[in-house]
């Protein structure tokens, strides 16, 4: 009688840091929901940019270590939806949407709505798209647009409910802006490990200190600026504007340059970049 073998199945594991970091993106997100249900807004709103610091290290530090998975990456887009989709819709809710009913309620879920089909999108074109740009705004950036609103408000004395139409609009636009056609700079053509000029590190400590005299403040209108400078970017860059410009299906565009890289990228780790999605 003959012994039959079967081959046995290695388990592959996960790779441990990057997904801690995605994990702790993911906790983040979880307790901005949380502090907003208690009324905590500004320490939502905060927990919501500590998740993007989390989202923009897990990503790079993978790439780093060689640490790349297909679960990670799977695992980042679950996390980034309740970081930067869920849990920015229930913050915009709880603080100024839910006295205008239903109006408030669909404006949050358009938001909600806009970062689950950027994500999506934004996975199915990893490897084929220009990686100098974003079809249409990033999830993160978003979720700063909705959080810093938010601790502006807060830090200001400004009542949600006394902005709540405005603020609505804002929320909607912010979903909108995600599943738009409007181009949006990467930033990933910085070369983040060359060298540089001494002056490039004393103007890093420039925009620290800057930004520390009032956080909310600054980062709300940097990130607004952000978030405009898509249109703008669009329109000067084309000579007709037409609706697949700003919304629609639309060609992705593929230079030979990004060929090479996209094999490498088809399988980030815990995350693509902070500004993804």
């Amino acid at each position: 009688m003959q012994n039959i073998t079967k081959p046995t199945v290695k388990s592959k594991g996960i790779y441990l840091l990057p997904n801690l970091l995605t994990t702790a993106g993911l906790f983040a997100g979880f307790y901005a929901v949380i502090a907003s249900m208690n009324g905590r807004f500004e320490a939502s709103a905060i927990a919501v940019f500590v998740a993007m610091i989390f989202d923009g290290l897990d990503g790079r530090l993978a790439r780093l270590t060689n640490t790349q998975s297909s679960f990670g990456a799977e695992y980042d887009s679950m996390a980034d939806m309740v970081s930067f989709g869920m849990a920015p819709a229930l913050i915009a809710y709880n603080w100024g949407l839910a006295d205008i009913g239903k109006i408030g309620w669909l404006a949050a879920f358009i938001y909600c709505a806009g970062a689950a089909l950027r994500l999506a999108r934004f996975n199915t074109q990893v490897g084929v798209a220009d990686k100098r740009y974003f079809q249409g705004l990033a999830s993160p950036a978003a979720a700063a647009i909705i959080a810093g609103s938010v601790w502006l408000g807060q830090d200001y004395g400004i009542a949600g409910n006394s902005v709540s139409w405005l603020f609505a609009l804002i929320t909607a636009g912010s979903g909108l802006l995600m599943v738009s056609n409007f181009r949006y700079h990467s930033f990933k053509q910085v070369d983040w490990s060359g060298k540089v000029n001494f002056l490039v590190i004393l103007l890093v400590v420039a925009v620290f200190v800057v930004v520390s005299v009032d956080p909310a403040l600054i980062l709300c209108c940097l990130f607004y600026i952000y978030a405009c400078s898509g249109p703008v970017m669009t329109m000067r860059n084309i000579k007709q504007l037409k609706v697949s410009d700003v919304v629609g299906d639309k060609e992705v565009e593929l230079f030979q340059s990004d060929i090479p890289d996209a094999e490498a990228d088809k399988h980030p780790s815990a995350t693509d970049e902070p500004q993804k999605k």
